[in-house]
């Protein structure tokens, strides 16, 4: 695979954060009454663009690559505030897409996954896996977070916003595909790369991300759109679906919303 050569910026004033952000974390467990899901911790409720902004400050000049990036949503909005993007997901028709929705944000479009990232060694401020770790096999997971280690500058932060398997919409969502295992390998990963020598965690959070939904059926799609394969398990299962995300999901201002329990691992490059 050929190496992508970028701009390279020197990134000056960037903030630091200290501690592990656990002042942001509840300890009260809360009731339930749907039958089935387990009691979930009480945690702050926060919006993904909230948090984004809080741990990673201004990205303005900065160069960052977003590491499964879907159809390009998070890093289009990236670019809007300033950074050079390079989106990458593995999958061709996510970038595909993403390169037909994308009309000026300037961001770069590379089909390849995170255990072998095209870019050049010491070029990236910024590597960022925004629910998306859990996405790369386990036995690839210490290869990608080597990888995002080699691509950063030193000092260079990676941060990884992960779901936690717990929740209204994990009880939705693992009837279609469970990610019990591989969520809590991506969390193992993690907390195995800040315990070594080459990374220094930052920050470490959980909060509860209100998820919106246009409609049962935008909710169907966003299934399919991470994995195309779950396909014919969401047709067998649609009728169970339908019922339980109605049964599940709050309406307001014309939307449907589930929440997600959410943690973010905030690491620095040594």
């Amino acid at each position: 695979m050929s190496t992508v050569r970028l701009p390279c910026r020197t990134v000056s004033g960037r903030p630091r954060l200290t501690g592990s952000g656990g002042s942001r974390k509840a300890t009260r467990y809360g009731q339930t009454d749907t039958e089935g899901e387990q009691p979930m911790r009480t945690r702050e409720t926060r919006r993904h663009t909230e948090m984004l902004s809080e741990l990673l400050g201004d990205l303005k000049g900065h160069l960052l690559v977003d590491v499964g990036c879907g159809h390009g949503a998070l890093a289009r909005r990236l670019a809007s505030m300033g950074a050079e993007v390079v989106g990458l997901d593995p999958q061709e028709t996510a970038v595909t897409a993403a390169m037909a929705a994308d009309l000026h944000s300037g961001a770069h479009w590379i089909t390849a996954g995170g255990a072998a990232l095209p870019l050049a060694t010491g070029t990236l401020d910024d590597v960022l896996y925004f629910n998306a770790l859990h996405h790369v096999p386990v036995d690839e997971l210490e290869t990608a977070l080597g990888e995002a280690h080699r691509a950063l500058k030193p000092e260079g932060r990676l941060l990884a916003v992960e779901p936690i398997a717990e929740g209204p919409l994990f009880d939705l969502t693992r009837m279609v595909e469970d990610e019990t295992a591989v969520r809590a390998a991506a969390d193992d990963a993690l907390t195995k790369a800040h315990g070594g020598t080459d990374w220094q965690l930052v920050a470490r959070l959980e909060y509860l991300a209100p998820v919106k939904y246009e409609s049962f059926q935008a909710f169907r799609n966003g299934l399919i759109r991470v994995d195309p394969a779950r396909e014919p398990t969401v047709s067998a299962q649609e009728d169970w679906l339908r019922e339980r995300f109605t049964a599940s999901a709050r309406q307001a201002d014309g939307a449907y919303w589930l929440d997600q329990p959410t943690r973010a691992t905030l690491l620095q490059r040594l």
